[in-house]
């Protein structure tokens, strides 16, 4: 493949952005953190091109158990025709692999004349039904649902092997998707590839399995989606909602489009189609019917298509016409599509800044737009990837991605906004943007004004050095902030200081997002004291140390009982060495429930940086009181002794302390006034109108 110019000019533009954070974090971090941070910046996790995939032993039949609840939830509805080894093999993957959900399995069989019924009588836990004669597919499923008794019927080919998580992963969309009314899984076959990731229709009422032979890990097919229909190979639908559209339409008998009509028919109720990814089910395409149009069973499939077409053909003069190769730019044509670029992955449970922008692509996929996220650098965590999947977000990354200019130059065309965090993967961004998508609206996104943060280091730590940086730093940050179109800031302390220094730029602020938790326990149920944040921010090492080294000191004496708990990875051997007796130094805590929930006094003694701090919105937003300096709460409308308790001295601070983690009366009002703040200025709700302005 030859290499654009635009490539060589990426390429470039990285180097020299690596080299001067590199120096950087010398200046800030010394060389063992930088080399740290340098071995994360070259890793490049190998990506999996092919399922992994569990398959039962092929034995001979020996009786066994299946799954069995007196109140179940999820009915699994397994239509049969002959084909008892494939059965069988079903049965065992769904016995060897349980689902958490309650269900019930129902064998219907429609007439066969093989092992069927000897085998699936010794099968302890199933229900079988043996129809009176053979009705075909539709009748089948029909007769199925009808004697099912959970809330959810769930549809599943008797030539399937469903995969351990396959039903938990149905079940779960529902749960957090209210408006889902019939959810497909992602059909893989045996050797890994994929087979469907929901289908496409089209006008004529052809379809197509979209991602067919592709990787299931290609981003294009790997998060949750709406769906023109999805197989009816393995489908989830209420009970309900399918008795009330008259269950598959016996216009279809014995089978083929019934569960597109389905599909079309569950839309027309005003609810969803989704396919879900995170389900997975391999399939013996063609075991039943063959694959071939002309003749059995499957030339039905023809047939029907017309009948499809006939029947729906006002709805499917809005779909794309036959021989429109699906790709993301067609599929997603009908939404508003969004790119969101940064470095990696956001990982919320791991700083502030991630924890912003994963709620802020959960809002815009509120609001209907297709949300795409390309990662520049990292292969991304597994559980990271799959939360960003699971709200429906396209994910792009290493290898998948290839190089951004060539992303962009395949890709752009399709978007109305491009976002990219922070200035210094901008500025490489910013050109390309313009380059490959003129039309959409550029946004920076500060996360927080980097020369203002680096500028208050240098002051602190009276270093020349670190202040001539952060003056190169000023230059390069308030040059992109005039060539994007909109400038984002958290506070709104960095927009007046940007209406200063970039007078003529638009700024907005879109503050940290966060979900209102709710009081936790009461006073007398908390102990101890917490700070939250992650140590590849320099002003977090900073705070720990003093807090340890300056304040813990002269609280000790005075809260002899409380604990100080440090939680945040990436943690220094400089912060591991100050763990001591009342000190406990946690590193990375997957959740934060119990810490938020039960302690009683959260800390922020920052003494630099920009922006709104996390860790503070955190806090009160779990009805936890803060004690902070003057800089943690700068921007955040908090007063002193109303919402929060501010010292800058380690003396007035250790005091300040003491004080709340005595006073119930005060801690109370604190925590009270505290969850008032962060729904007023930090929720989702509270930057919902900003968002539509910015991005819709």
């Amino acid at each position: 493949m030859s290499i654009s110019l635009a490539d060589v000019r990426f390429q470039w533009q990285r180097a020299l952005g690596l080299i001067r954070r590199g120096m950087a974090s010398l200046r800030a971090r010394g060389w063992q953190a930088t080399w740290q941070r340098v071995e994360r910046q070259l890793r490049r996790a190998p990506a999996s091109q092919r399922a992994k995939l569990h398959f039962p032993a092929d034995a001979p039949f020996a009786p066994f158990a299946v799954p069995d609840s007196g109140n179940p939830r999820a009915s699994i509805i397994v239509p049969v025709y002959n084909q008892a080894a494939h059965t069988l093999a079903c049965l065992r993957a769904l016995a060897e692999h349980p689902p958490q959900a309650a269900c019930e399995i129902l064998v219907v069989d429609d007439g066969s004349s093989d092992q069927t019924q000897a085998w699936m009588t010794q099968v302890a836990g199933l229900h079988f039904h043996r129809r009176a004669q053979n009705g075909g597919f539709i009748a089948a499923c029909n007769d199925g649902a009808a004697r099912a008794r959970g809330e959810v019927l769930v549809f599943l080919n008797n030539d399937t092997v469903p995969q351990p998580g396959w039903l938990d992963a149905l079940l779960d969309t529902f749960d957090a998707q209210p408006d889902a009314g019939l959810v497909g899984a992602q059909l893989l076959y045996p050797d890994g590839r994929l087979q469907e990731a929901g289908g496409v229709v089209f006008s004529d009422g052809s379809a197509w399995n979209y991602g067919r032979f592709e990787s299931p890990e290609d981003p294009r097919y790997a998060s949750l989606r709406d769906a023109d229909y999805c197989s009816g190979a393995a489908i989830a639908i209420p009970r309900r909602l399918f008795e009330s559209l008259g269950g598959f339409d016996t216009r279809y008998t014995p089978a083929y489009y019934e569960d597109t009509d389905l599909a079309f028919s569950v839309r027309a109720a005003g609810k969803r189609v989704l396919y879900q990814p995170a389900s997975r089910v391999v399939h013996l395409e063609g075991i039943t019917s063959g694959t071939d149009l002309n003749h059995g069973a499957k030339a039905y499939q023809v047939r029907n298509r017309e009948l499809f077409e006939r029947k729906w053909r006002d709805a499917l003069s809005a779909f794309p016409a036959p021989g429109v190769l699906p790709a993301p730019a067609t599929v997603h044509a009908h939404q508003r599509q969004i790119l969101i670029v940064d470095e990696a992955v956001p990982q919320p449970d791991r700083d502030s800044a991630s924890l912003r922008l994963f709620n802020l692509m959960k809002m815009l996929r509120h609001e209907n737009a297709h949300v795409v996220f390309l990662a520049t650098e990292h292969a991304p965590p597994p559980q990271a990837l799959a939360a960003l999947q699971a709200l429906g977000v396209e994910v792009w990354y290493p290898p998948f991605s290839q190089s951004p200019p060539a992303w962009l130059s395949s890709h752009g065309p399709r978007f109305s906004v491009v976002l990219a965090c922070r200035y210094h993967l901008a500025e490489k961004i910013l050109p390309l943007a313009r380059k490959h998508a003129p039309q959409a609206r550029f946004v920076l996104d500060t996360i927080d004004l980097h020369y203002l943060r680096e500028s208050r280091a240098a002051e602190l730590a009276d270093n020349a050095a670190l202040a001539k940086a952060a003056l190169r730093t000023r230059q390069r940050e308030l040059s992109v902030v005039a060539a994007a179109d909109t400038t984002l800031v958290v506070s709104g302390t960095e927009r007046e200081v940007l209406a200063k220094d970039a007078p003529a730029s638009r700024v907005e602020v879109l503050s940290n997002l966060h979900e209102v938790a709710g009081p936790g326990l009461p006073f007398a149920q908390r102990r101890d004291l917490v700070f939250v944040g992650g140590f590849r921010h320099t002003p977090n090492v900073d705070a720990v140390r003093w807090f340890v080294q300056d304040v813990f000191t002269l609280l000790r004496p005075r809260l002899p009982d409380a604990v100080f708990h440090c939680i945040g990875g990436d943690v220094p051997d400089s912060i591991a060495a100050l763990a001591r007796e009342g000190v406990v130094i946690h590193g990375h805590m997957p959740s934060l429930e119990a810490a938020m929930n039960g302690m009683r006094v959260a800390v922020a003694p920052l003494r630099f940086g920009a922006g709104v701090k996390g860790k503070v919105n955190l806090s009160m937003a779990h009805g936890q009181p803060v004690v902070a300096t003057l800089c943690a709460v700068e921007g955040m409308h908090l007063q002193d002794g109303v919402d929060v308790l501010v010292a800058d001295d380690a003396r007035a601070f250790a005091d300040a302390v003491v004080r709340l983690y005595s006073d119930e009366e005060l801690w109370n009002r604190l925590a009270r006034n505290g969850l008032e703040n962060v729904a007023r200025h930090f929720s989702l709700d509270a930057a919902r109108e900003t968002v539509r302005k910015i991005f819709l």
